[in-house]
């Protein structure tokens, strides 16, 4: 393993922080955003080996000023992990639609908008490592969480693209879609709606009871995580997604066999529209 300067967004938290713990412990130089000052100083205490940077993802036109600095600070940076974003909770019907605008904000133009920031520099430079974290939520649906689902789909697409446009120039790009892990996603990160209609009580109660219930008793475990991100950026052919949890694996190959069948039942009109 070679040392590796590495940018983290939300490094101060969940997976962004059990990925800049264990980086630093093995060497790696580790640039992490946090929003405040709050939160700089709690990385600071935490994890002092760790570079803070101030910086919200949501402010697009500071990025490209961001990643300058920091690179003159602390050199080129040869892997950047977009992990800043949350969850929404709520009944598509129910919900604002400013709160799926701000959960697009944060989930995908900042995550986009950061990745910009670093194009023309690992492009240029011919190499360079990209983990956009979405979620297996990416990948699959499931009914209150309509927002968080569309804007891990969108960022997933993005990334897809992404990897082809840049892989001439050596520049890899990978998904890393958990599962559900012991993180504060469905704690105090996660925004929900107020409930308003009854008629969804039957559908949506007994699911937002019981992820209530299992956080922070989730199966997937931070650290292990934070390990195969550290092993997936030493791969010079990664995977264009990287599922990570069992849930995550039963869940989007069950999706996967699903789709498989759809597409025989309707193939008769599917192929009848040509011509």
């Amino acid at each position: 393993m070679s040392s590796k300067t590495i940018f983290i967004t939300g490094a101060n938290s969940g997976f962004g922080f059990a990925i800049a713990s264990a980086a630093v412990q093995i060497g790696h130089k580790v640039i992490g955003t946090v929003r405040s000052e709050s939160s700089r100083a709690v990385l600071v205490e935490a994890l002092p080996e760790a570079f803070p940077v101030l910086c919200d993802v949501t402010e697009f036109e500071r990025l490209p000023e961001i990643v300058r600095q920091a690179e003159e600070d602390h050199g080129p940076v040869e892997v950047l992990i977009n992990n800043a974003g949350y969850g929404h909770e709520g009944i598509i019907e129910e919900s604002p639609l400013e709160e799926m605008r701000r959960q697009f904000d944060v989930n995908v133009f900042g995550a986009v908008a950061v990745a910009k920031a670093f194009l023309p520099r690992f492009r240029e430079r011919r190499r360079g490592f990209i983990v956009n974290v979405t979620s297996m939520g990416g990948m699959i649906t499931m009914p209150g969480i309509g927002y968080y689902c569309g804007s891990k789909f969108a960022l997933q697409g993005i990334s897809e693209v992404m990897r082809s446009e840049l892989a001439p120039f050596g520049v890899h790009v990978t998904t890393l879609c958990p599962g559900s892990f012991r993180t504060d996603w469905a704690g105090r990160s996660m925004v929900r709606t107020d409930r308003s209609i009854a008629d969804y009580d039957a559908l949506f109660n007994p699911i937002r009871e019981a992820r209530q219930a299992v956080s922070g008793k989730q199966l997937g475990n931070p650290h292990k995580l934070a390990v195969a991100v550290l092993d997936l950026i030493e791969s010079d052919n990664p995977p264009p997604q990287l599922l990570l949890g069992s849930d995550a694996f039963k869940h989007v190959s069950d999706r996967i066999a699903r789709l498989q069948q759809e597409l025989e039942a309707w193939r008769s009109v599917a192929l009848s529209t040509d011509g």
